[in-house]
């Protein structure tokens, strides 16, 4: 491990969590990787145990940290941001979730037809081919990782950075939400019937449209999940 450059004696607890905080926030320690040993970050930070300690506890309190008992400590957020929001959708219901889909989905569909390039169209275009050919062959896992990956492709065709941010934060929840509701409907065609109309819309360069096809399917899902 490289590239850390050691703490100074005032405010160690927050200069050492600052540091980290910052290594997770370049993806230098990866979501879902264990981060180096106790031992390891004494040496690296030059800091005393209960500094490190501290400084990992604040971590594990903000939500970027979480720690194993017998396994170590795992990064569970890549930001702050991330982990708050995560926080906050996880204590929301389904329907409160959708209407964060609606908000963030119409939007991004707008923007996708107005800005999308060539090349995110044919991203979408493969994806939505991946998502047809994962529910013709009844393959659920398949149907949903190519949905979300679609959801995405769409998001990153607004080309508004803050907004491909912000989604890609909510984007677990989000296809929890979708998988939840999914699992209730005897309806097939609710998973993909709108994603035709909109990766056209996008295509055509017409937002109202793209607009109009995230309403029908957001809809349709609202429905499915009232009904439960």
């Amino acid at each position: 491990m490289t590239g850390i450059s050691k703490a100074s004696r005032s405010s160690l607890v927050d200069q050492v969590a600052g540091q980290m905080e910052a290594l997770i926030d370049s993806g230098k320690w990866p979501v879902g990787e264990r981060i180096p040993t106790e031992m390891e970050l004494v040496d690296e930070f030059d800091v005393s145990r209960n500094t490190l300690r501290e400084a990992v506890r604040a971590l594990v309190h903000a939500g970027l940290l979480q720690s194993r008992q017998g396994s170590g400590t795992y990064v569970s957020s890549s930001s702050v941001l991330e982990a708050a929001i995560r926080k906050r959708v996880d204590r929301a219901d389904v329907l409160e979730t959708l209407e964060v889909r609606h908000a963030l989905e119409r939007e991004a569909a707008r923007l996708a037809a107005i800005r999308r390039s060539g090349e995110n169209l044919d991203e979408m275009r493969a994806l939505l081919s991946e998502c047809r050919a994962a529910m013709e062959s009844g393959d659920g896992r398949a149907y949903l990782a190519a949905d979300a990956a679609l959801h995405k492709a769409v998001v990153r065709a607004s080309h508004n950075s803050v907004l491909v941010d912000l989604y890609g934060h909510l984007a677990d929840p989000l296809a929890a939400s979708i998988r939840n509701i999914l699992d209730a409907s005897s309806d097939e065609n609710i998973q993909y019937q709108y994603h035709d109309t909109l990766i056209d819309a996008i295509a055509g360069r017409n937002p109202d449209r793209a607009m109009a096809a995230v309403n029908e399917y957001i809809t349709q899902f609202k429905q499915t999940q009232i009904q439960q």
